[in-house]
């Protein structure tokens, strides 16, 4: 079970999501093709991070833009999008902006270190993000923009951009973190002390790592093409490759959701066949819904915000 506390935040949080997201999600017709059951008619809004950030529509129409390359991102109930940017010109070690739907930035932390790959908002209005670098770490800051928690990562260091990517607070309170060249996931209390870790075989690169309500953690294993779902001790229970489907659709699995049906939206960040960018898994490895744009950049990390027009229910589980 979620701890309470947090749960009920995040429930309240994105229970409001309709009103909010009112402008930037309008109601419309089915927009994605379905591959295994082409009788069930799927239709999904969300939004894109990676080298172009956007809303699209349940019709396929994009509803709203920001300028900037994104790394991972949230729209909040207040319509406002929490994003982490890509290190460019404003934000040359990277960033977390909170920016309205007309673009003005509420708030923003700058990048101390060489990159900013992480963002998640929090109970308390903090925010939290994490810095790759010499000295890898997590950090929880206010809107203040002051750390109140600061989390060091015990990660390699000859390569920063491929030291962490999609960390998460759990309910328990500790951090779970991918981290790519290390090859493990790894859990970290707020003192920095790894209590669990799960190794992924190479060539894979863990990227996301979801906590599952059921203590089990979806991973999504770039350059591995593969997903997996482990348990607590470890051992993984289900995997997706290539081979359980119609050819190469996974291309560079980068982010990821477990929706409340049970099913599971995977990236294609280098983008798969026939221009495959994100598709809907079922456990049984039946796709039932896909988004395949031939003029646009491969998606790194997305937040379904609706389907068939209707708001998910609890907590985002990406």
């Amino acid at each position: 079970m979620i701890a309470n506390g947090r749960f009920m935040l995040l429930l309240g949080l994105f229970s409001t999501l309709p009103a909010a997201m009112a402008a930037l999600v309008p109601s419309a017709p089915v927009q994605a093709a379905v591959a295994d059951q082409p009788e069930t008619r799927i239709t999904h809004s969300f939004l894109a991070t990676g080298q172009e950030t956007y809303v699209l529509d349940d019709a396929g129409k994009v509803t709203w833009r920001y300028p900037r390359n994104t790394r991972d991102g949230w729209i909040l109930p207040s319509g406002n999008a929490l994003l982490a940017v890509t290190k460019c010109g404003d934000y040359p070690h990277g960033a977390v902006v909170e920016v309205t739907h007309q673009g003005k930035t509420v708030f923003e932390f700058k990048g101390t270190q060489s990159e900013v790959n992480t963002v998640e908002p929090l109970e308390g209005d903090r925010v939290l993000l994490t810095e790759a670098g010499d000295h890898p770490r997590l950090l929880e800051v206010d809107r203040a923009g002051k750390i109140v928690v600061e989390v060091p990562l015990s990660a390699q260091t000859k390569d920063h951009h491929l030291q962490t990517r999609m960390a998460r607070k759990l309910a328990n309170g500790n951090y779970l973190v991918p981290q790519l060249l290390d090859r493990v996931v790894r859990e970290y209390t707020p003192k920095g002390k790894v209590v669990w870790e799960v190794s992924v075989p190479s060539p894979s690169m863990p990227f996301t790592a979801i906590r599952l309500d059921n203590g089990n953690t979806l991973i999504d294993c770039t350059h591995g093409d593969r997903v997996i779902e482990v348990d607590s001790a470890g051992k993984t229970v289900w995997e997706l490759t290539n081979a359980d489907l119609h050819g190469p659709l996974i291309h560079d699995a980068c982010g990821g959701q477990r929706l409340p049906n049970g099913d599971t939206v995977i990236t294609s960040y280098a983008i798969g066949k026939d221009h495959l960018h994100l598709f809907e898994v079922t456990p049984q490895k039946n796709i039932v819904w896909t988004y395949s744009p031939a003029d646009k950049p491969g998606v790194h990390e997305l937040q379904i915000l609706t389907t068939n027009g209707k708001p998910l229910t609890g907590r985002p589980l990406r």
